[in-house]
């Protein structure tokens, strides 16, 4: 057979398991295999009283947003100029209006994703201001490349959301381009997408044009967009974070709320330690959402990493945050709060068995641990300073492989296969049985990517690398690449929302 008779007939078969709802091509996946809980309950209580005497003693800043202050006076915080401090229990009572379960509508409904319970949902990488693909190597990330991302996600039928900034538009004004990648991803995807965070003007611009595209009135009602905030480590919370969380949270939109902790550095070098502080810190900003609006959904986030004590450089997929993940998922679940955690972390620079170890230990530790919305799920290289084209085809592949894992084992009459047995007898092979054929189609994950052929016939073909082949995906994807049907009126729409807010400012690049 030959090598495209043999894609073929894989891309076919992975259409109708799409179609039938199983496999990939789900709008998300339900968890069928049991949270991994490496906590005792002793242990966990102890973590949480260490986060009790963080914020009742030691306290959090709360800078450049006096409104969130006055919100603690009135909610019962000690308030000293910038400093809050919280009694024990003070912020799980205001997180139980969190809702623990909350669906994100995608603008085709049969997209939307329910995030919360045993539900996982797979978004791309975030954030990266460089991009990399083997033919030009490392660059700044430009307009297209953000859009040639939405893409690939959009093709790829193992994610289930679209994801927010993939990577930086750096050719455009900073002031400008939350405009342009809102509008990608409404454009070229039909996934659930997040907004921009990097100012409370840019989180309400990208809040109306959802309320452009699904209408005000429903928009109020559901949630339809996430926005990714960061709290400053340690112990800080900046305006610009607070004023945007708030921003979604009055609109009821979910924030994501994600500390971001590089041990020896933003917080201790001890896994308890860091995991106590993220806690902390985390809670204090899921509690300012209920303040701003009560029931408003919220996503407690998580982002452990450790860094090379020699060096001062971050390090990323290593064991020690992993397993910390993993307490995380406890911690969470505790709370009754969806979960963001981890994700295919790398520090490498090359699509190369550093990244695929990492990363696989990264992400197996946020499907071990709970999450439900698992950010940075592809592309994920150079510890977040570059988004890879082929990284995120190696990484999408896995992600495919992981619906099948977290599907876990059925086990009925027909799964058990008994008749079979009898059917083959004693020392035959199951391949042309009638319960193989009823099965062969859907009975094992099929990679896009893995080569599973003879070595000779391997070596015939050009003896390629995984790399060399996720850039030959990426390429072909594109060019098959089809957008999603979106209503002209609502486009123009969206044109001239966007044309009118960019008339009335200058451009601005830092």
């Amino acid at each position: 057979m030959s090598e495209t008779r043999s894609r073929s007939g894989r891309q076919a078969r992975q259409a109708e398991r799409a179609q039938k709802g199983g496999g990939v091509g789900r709008p998300y996946i339900v968890r069928n295999i049991p949270t991994y809980d490496v906590l005792s309950e002793e242990n966990l209580i102890r973590v949480e009283r260490a986060a009790d005497r963080i914020l009742a003693e030691t306290g959090i800043e709360f800078r450049d947003d006096p409104e969130v202050l006055e919100m603690w006076r009135k909610a019962g915080a000690k308030v000293d100029g910038l400093l809050v401090k919280f009694e024990p229990g003070m912020l799980r009572e205001i997180l139980r209006s969190a809702p623990a379960e909350f669906t994100q509508h995608a603008r085709t409904e049969a997209n939307s994703v329910r995030i919360g319970g045993k539900n996982v949902v797979f978004s791309p990488a975030y954030g990266s201001p460089f991009v990399m693909d083997l033919d030009r190597g490392r660059r700044f990330g430009t307009l297209e490349d953000f859009q040639n991302f939405i893409k690939l996600a959009q093709s790829s039928p193992n994610f289930h959301h679209s994801g927010g900034t993939i990577c930086e538009p750096t050719d455009i004004p900073v002031n400008k381009r939350h405009l342009d990648m809102v509008m990608a991803h409404i454009e070229y995807s039909d996934r659930p997408f997040m907004g921009s965070v990097t100012s409370e003007e840019r989180s309400e611009d990208s809040i109306e044009m959802c309320r452009i595209l699904f209408g005000r009135d429903f928009v109020d009602q559901n949630c339809v967009i996430l926005g990714n905030v960061n709290v400053n480590s340690p112990l800080v919370w900046d305006g610009t974070m607070t004023k945007s969380l708030r921003s979604y949270a009055r609109a009821n939109q979910a924030a994501v709320i994600v500390p971001f902790i590089l041990g020896g550095a933003m917080g201790p070098v001890t896994n308890a330690g860091a995991i106590a502080q993220s806690l902390a810190e985390t809670m204090a900003g899921c509690a300012i959402t209920q303040l701003e609006r009560k029931g408003a959904p919220v996503i407690f986030g998580n982002f452990l990493s450790s860094m090379s004590l020699r060096s001062g450089s971050p390090t990323f997929g290593t064991p020690e945050p992993a397993v910390g993940s993993m307490v995380i998922g406890q911690l969470a679940r505790r709370l009754n709060l969806p979960l963001r955690c981890s994700g295919n972390f790398t520090t490498s620079k090359l699509t190369d068995a550093q990244a695929m170890m990492e990363g696989t230990m990264s992400m197996l530790s946020a499907i071990h641990c709970g999450a439900n919305f698992i950010l940075h799920s592809a592309g994920f290289l150079d510890g977040l300073l570059s988004m890879s084209y082929e990284k995120f085809m190696l990484d999408a592949d896995l992600c495919g492989a992981l619906h099948s894992y977290l599907d876990g084992i059925k086990i009925d009459d027909d799964q058990l296969a008994v008749d079979a047995f009898a059917e083959v007898g004693p020392g035959n092979h199951f391949f042309g049985c009638s319960h193989t054929m009823a099965h062969y189609e859907t009975a094992f994950w099929d990679s896009d990517l893995s080569d599973n052929e003879p070595f000779e016939k391997w070596e015939a073909a050009g003896s390629t690398d995984a790399a060399t082949r996720a850039n030959a995906l990426w390429k072909k994807r594109l060019a098959e690449y089809q957008a999603p049907a979106l209503d002209e009126g609502i486009r123009e729409g969206l044109h001239d929302f966007i044309e009118g807010r960019k008339s009335g400012m200058a451009d601005a690049w830092y």
